[in-house]
């Protein structure tokens, strides 16, 4: 708990726009110098408390789960997050930052790797082949880099059973065809669940609850059902949840309008327009807000934000 407290007294310093960079010049890990990985965690917590908005349960989740993992200098087994919402609520985003903020290279960096099931896997009959291509992909990569980083989108999508191939590299086993993988970090993406955290959020705004009091158990078991009792999704029966390889599953919550004013503001600044607030409203309010009666959630969060601003220029 003092831990938590903790980055929240980071959150609210950093939001008031004291950010600084205090990444290490030396390596401080083993494998950091031949990596290229060398955390800035203050930087990490920076930039979420500055650019993600209405999401403090993953802001905090995150942050925590990446500072445990990242200070250790032998790992139990990987860090496995499994992120999930509605579009546009920051998960892609959130992903972006980890990565930014835990190689000097950034996204750039050769020992991050993301799989889309749309991109890489999109025939159902070549699942067996993907299965091979994508165990060796993995072994062949942490042989190089052990501090590597593995993201697999729109984990909805997936070919049920494809993902399973992974979860000798997910496990506490010292070593894996001959490969020792424990420092190694994995994220799922998926907007399963979405509807179910949809439907909690608005509950406790029917209930005139601040949703900054919302708890991770307030959500966790809607998410479970939604995503792992889903025949068509990527855990379907899947041993990764069989044998409660995931971590932490963080939630991303809808965004109401004061959210997505503080995103139009966002991209007005890094497109360096004027900062007027019939502007900022007007952006706001052309976007589609749900339920259809009390229109309190975007529908799209914050996707279409940089689009809609192109309509006012």
């Amino acid at each position: 708990m003092e831990l938590l407290d903790g980055f929240r007294l980071l959150f609210v310093f950093c939001a008031s726009g004291f950010c600084w960079d205090l990444r290490s010049l030396r390596c401080s890990f083993s494998d950091a110098c031949e990596c290229r990985f060398q955390p800035d965690l203050e930087g990490l917590g920076c930039d979420l408390a500055q650019n993600v908005f209405g999401q403090h349960l993953a802001r905090e989740l995150l942050l925590q789960a990446v500072t445990d993992f990242v200070e250790l200098a032998e790992p139990l087994k990987p860090l496995v997050l499994s992120f999930h919402g509605w579009t546009g609520t920051g998960k892609t985003y959130v992903s972006s930052l980890v990565v930014k903020h835990l190689y000097l290279d950034g996204s750039r960096s050769p020992f991050v790797h993301q799989f889309s099931p749309t991109l890489h896997f999109p025939h159902a009959e070549r699942i067996e082949q993907y299965k091979d291509d994508l165990k060796r992909w993995i072994q062949g990569n942490l042989s190089t880099c052990a501090r590597s980083i593995f993201l697999f989108d729109e984990m909805d999508k997936m070919h049920p059973g494809l993902i399973d191939v992974i979860v000798p590299f997910l496990g506490s086993s010292w070593i894996v065809f001959g490969t020792n993988y424990r420092k190694a970090i994995f994220i799922f993406v998926s907007n399963a669940g979405g509807e179910q955290i949809n439907h909690v959020t608005l509950e406790f705004w029917r209930a005139r609850k601040d949703r900054e009091e919302m708890e991770l158990r307030d959500l966790e078991l809607a998410i479970s059902k939604a995503v792992f009792d889903n025949p068509h999704n990527g855990f379907w029966q899947s041993q990764i949840i069989d044998e409660q390889l995931i971590d932490y599953l963080v939630p991303f919550l809808p965004l109401k309008r004061n959210h997505v004013k503080q995103c139009v503001k966002s991209e007005l600044k890094q497109q360096d327009l004027p900062l007027e607030e019939n502007l900022l409203q007007s952006v706001t309010d052309s976007i589609t807000y749900f339920p259809e009666e009390e229109q309190i959630f975007s529908s799209t969060g914050c996707k279409t934000v940089a689009s809609r601003i192109n309509f006012f220029f």
